[in-house]
């Protein structure tokens, strides 16, 4: 059953009541409106966009947040709806509202990951007293808070890690500048590199967005400067997956030519060969920390919650030159 169709059946009114009521008209009467707004749906809405050409769900970090975010409302008696999700400029000709889809399916909260946070339609969102929290978004309003891992001290764990295995010579493949993980690991970088008195030629610092396909094409940018880094932090491990292909068909060997550090420790991480060293972050537990968030500003129309940071941990595998597995803490 639809959101607006529960709503309906809790409040004793009609489909198209409830529908008139959300989308604002003024033939309703105060009763009605009060009766209908009060109900909640026990629904939870997605918000999920990663850009027209990468399927969102494939990648495995938001399939793994997705799965603690069902465990997180799921232990709250909440069901997940996930929005598909049209862009503007796109090709479907429908409009692009997320305000309307909210209150159409009358979900109690929303839950945004990947969406641009310039884009109109979410500033509107986000003005709404629609309780909003944001994976990875740094989100701001009367109703609006997010969770993220520790991005920048991630990043400078991987950059300390391989300088103290002997590089000097580190590059790295940074996400969108546009995102804050993105924007964090890049920071992150840049700040251990500077600290421990490393140069960063231009060329390398190569631009990724977090897929496989972007690594590869980083990596051989990389390979091709007069001097190529002899190790390399893609801010991904997706990247990195697509950094080892690109040193493999450049007959080079990692981690003997080139060590590579990843982020974020998916499932395909510690199963490759060789097996990835990253910066492991709780995907998971990312969602079940926004889903518990969201659900107290849910049950309490006062409460806003706090930005939760969460720790990361450098787990070290063969690409950086051991064969065994470890973990180190921040």
């Amino acid at each position: 059953m639809s959101g607006i169709h529960e709503v309906a059946r809790r409040s004793g009114v009609s489909v198209s009541t409830v529908s008139r009521v959300f989308n604002g008209y003024a033939d309703v009467s105060e009763a009605t409106r009060q009766r209908v707004l009060r109900r909640r749906s026990e629904l939870v809405g997605v918000i999920l966009y990663t850009g027209e050409e990468h399927p969102d769900i494939q990648h495995p970090f938001f399939q793994e947040v997705l799965v603690g975010l069902k465990h997180g409302i799921g232990s709250r008696g909440y069901d997940l709806l996930l929005f598909a999700t049209e862009q503007p400029g796109s090709s479907s000709g429908k409009p692009h509202s997320y305000l309307r889809r909210v209150r159409h399916h009358r979900v109690d909260g929303v839950v945004l990951m990947g969406v641009d946070l310039d884009d109109p339609e979410v500033e509107k969102l986000l003005a709404s007293q629609t309780p909003i929290m944001g994976v990875d978004l740094e989100l701001g309003g009367p109703r609006a808070s997010y969770v993220t891992s520790d991005n920048l001290t991630g990043a400078r764990l991987a950059v300390r890690h391989l300088h103290a295995l002997g590089h000097s010579r580190i590059a790295t493949i940074s996400g969108p500048p546009t995102s804050k993980a993105g924007g964090d690991r890049i920071v992150g970088y840049r700040a251990e590199m500077q600290a421990l008195g490393l140069e960063s030629p231009p060329g390398y610092e190569q631009p990724g967005d977090f897929y496989a396909e972007s690594g590869e094409a980083a990596m051989k940018a990389l390979l091709a400067l007069p001097e190529p880094p002899t190790a390399v932090f893609a801010a991904a491990d997706m990247m990195a997956v697509g950094a080892l292909k690109a040193i493999r068909d450049a007959g080079l060997r990692c981690p003997e030519d080139v060590a590579v550090v990843g982020f974020d420790d998916v499932a395909i991480a510690g199963v490759i060969s060789p097996a990835l060293t990253t910066v492991r972050q709780d995907a998971p537990a990312l969602g079940v920390a926004a889903g518990r968030s969201l659900i107290e500003m849910i049950e309490d129309p006062q409460a806003v919650a706090p930005v939760r940071v969460l720790p990361v941990d450098l787990v070290v595998r063969e690409s950086c030159g051991t064969g065994r597995s470890t973990r180190t803490s921040v």
